[in-house]
């Protein structure tokens, strides 16, 4: 097993891949570590590139199609089989020679994860710094995890934690609230980071919309993966009780000798009522479908990150 695997999602990125071969064996020569690239469907003949300069330390991963990053993400980390897995992006910005002092950081303090910021970051201001500040600073507080850059690729992690991620979709910009849900412990320091010398970026302003429908997700797995019921059952039985209470307003006006027929509060009462009926319903098809995640796969309600029995420490 090596130490270190740099995981690296390239798509049409045949220029980069020389000069970014060159950085990551000048940076990690001294150490034991394999470069997993996984080609995204590239069509710029990006693959052949990677083959040309490859040596014993680099293993590609086709992938027979455009996935995305996630998904490419995931088949790197699935195909890697280093103690601890960097995350890299293929076009040049991120800067290799920062993996050495991350992976340093995250053993000698025992971190679960070191995260990179870009202190000088070398984009544009509107079309990129300035979204990417708000988008940051939303996250942060809907999500309750304060890291600084999220759109910063540039990550170490234990494998453990890696390997249980569960990234998919477009969810590697959450990596790290994907990380604290796990309950790892996350850090992060200031890294490098350079001007795209080739090719095109692969985002937008188009990608804000995708990040704020992301997040009402992570936010909705951050509190309620386990008792979607505390959401929808709230939400439900606060809708039914105002119906029921602007309903029963109705009938108290109605037996008064009032028409309501055509008051718009009975039209909202109904909508209130049926709503809250439906929340509540929704609330508990929620409720069915977690637990047969959790008892139809096996898997925990918890993570242990060691065990100590008085002579020595496992790590789980």
């Amino acid at each position: 097993m090596k130490d270190l695997s740099v995981v690296i999602t390239v798509l049409n990125e045949r220029e980069n891949i020389l000069p970014l071969l060159e950085a990551i064996r000048n940076a990690l020569g001294p150490l034991s570590y394999e470069v997993v690239f996984v080609d995204d469907g590239s069509s710029d003949g990006t693959q052949k590139e990677i083959r040309k300069y490859a040596d014993d330390h680099i293993i590609l991963v086709e992938l027979r199609r455009n996935y995305g990053q996630s998904t490419a993400m995931t088949a790197g980390i699935e195909h890697s089989t280093g103690r601890y897995i960097a995350l890299l992006d293929g076009d040049l910005q991120n800067d290799p020679t920062d993996i050495p002092m991350m992976l340093e950081k995250l053993i000698d303090e025992d971190w679960d994860v070191v995260a990179g910021n870009r202190k000088d970051r070398q984009d544009g201001a509107f079309l990129r710094k300035f979204p990417s500040m708000i988008a940051n600073a939303i996250i942060r507080r809907m999500t309750g995890v304060y890291i600084k850059d999220y759109g910063c690729t540039l990550k170490v992690f234990k494998r453990e934690i890696a390997e249980d991620l569960g990234i998919y979709g477009e969810l590697h910009r959450f990596i790290p609230v994907l990380a604290k849900l796990q309950g790892a412990s996350i850090t992060q320091v200031d890294v490098k980071h350079h001007a795209r010398m080739y090719g095109k970026s692969k985002y937008g302003l188009s990608r804000t919309f995708k990040v704020m429908a992301d997040l009402i997700t992570m936010v909705f797995f951050g509190k309620y993966i386990q008792k979607p019921m505390h959401l929808f059952g709230t939400l439900g039985f606060v809708s039914f009780g105002l119906g029921l209470l602007i309903n029963f307003y109705l009938l108290i006006l109605k037996l008064l000798g009032h028409d309501i027929g055509g008051k718009p509060l009975l039209i909202l009462g109904l909508i209130l009522l049926l709503g809250g009926i439906q929340l509540i319903t929704i609330g508990i098809i929620a409720e069915i479908s977690i637990r047969n995640y959790f008892e139809g796969t096996n898997r925990k309600t918890y993570q242990v990150r060691r065990i100590f029995n008085g002579q020595e420490e496992t790590l789980e």
